[in-house]
């Protein structure tokens, strides 16, 4: 009898994209990928954080480079990744959170998270798809979402809607591009211990609100999301696309 074989979590060749790659989630995945043996490029709008973060990734023996880029500028975004690419892993973890009850919005607020959150996001990841195709090459694209992309959060109101957003485009596009064999999948990390989440973790009430829900009894941390990234990066997950990969303790269960 012939045993099945497990596919291969491995990354060798492949050339990987992590936009908003600095810091937090985003530098978590970029190491996952690395240390998985992708060569990795990081994109973000600090070029002195990111040429620190590369000089210790190529210390420790990993491929990486630097691309500084604020994915909010479209035409420069599209253009950079003609001119980089094609890749053949996408993370998108750039984003942005401007929390306020829902009457308090203001409108630049709501334009510079949805800017980010959905703009950004869905011609980041039309753009990588874009190379991709013109080189007739299969690919996984992925956009670091939220449990939030799937519920309502007190203060949470344009937060929740532009997650909710990139849960729906990612879908559209999976539908599209899966017999190019272009894959395109969310993973919703519940709160992660960053410096974006440095506020709600100073806040008592926020703080009780969150535990209540996670069911795992703690909240998360970037290693969380670090295998994850690889599993949707990898041939390990060749049959997804389309989907949603909660990382949120149960958060979502009920």
């Amino acid at each position: 009898m012939a045993l099945p074989q497990t596919p291969s979590f491995r990354l060798d060749g492949k050339r990987a994209l992590v936009a908003g790659g600095s810091s937090g989630i985003g530098l978590s995945a970029a190491v996952a990928l690395a240390e998985a043996g992708a060569d990795v490029i990081i994109a973000a709008r600090n070029a002195q954080k990111l040429e620190a973060v590369v000089a210790e990734l190529t210390a420790a023996g990993m491929s990486a480079s630097a691309l500084t880029l604020d994915v909010v500028d479209v035409a420069a975004t599209e253009a950079a990744v003609a001119e980089n690419g094609p890749f053949d892993v996408l993370v998108n973890s750039a984003g942005l959170a401007i929390h306020a009850p829902a009457l308090d919005t203001t409108e630049a607020d709501f334009d510079a998270v949805s800017n980010i959150n959905i703009k950004a996001a869905y011609f980041l990841t039309r753009s990588v798809a874009k190379g991709l195709i013109a080189e007739d090459k299969p690919g996984s694209l992925i956009n670091i979402t939220s449990q939030m992309a799937l519920v309502g959060g007190i203060d949470r109101a344009v937060y929740c809607a532009t997650k909710h957003a990139v849960e729906g485009f990612t879908k559209s596009m999976a539908i599209e591009w899966g017999k190019l064999g272009i894959r395109v999948n969310t993973i919703g990390p519940t709160f992660v211990r960053t410096p974006l989440t440095e506020q709600t973790f100073r806040n008592p009430d926020r703080v009780a609100w969150i535990m209540d829900k996670i069911k795992l009894g703690r909240v998360g941390e970037v290693t969380d999301i670090m295998g994850p990234v690889v599993y949707l990066a990898s041939d390990a997950s060749a049959l997804m696309t389309g989907a949603h990969l909660s990382i949120d303790g149960g958060w979502t269960a009920d």
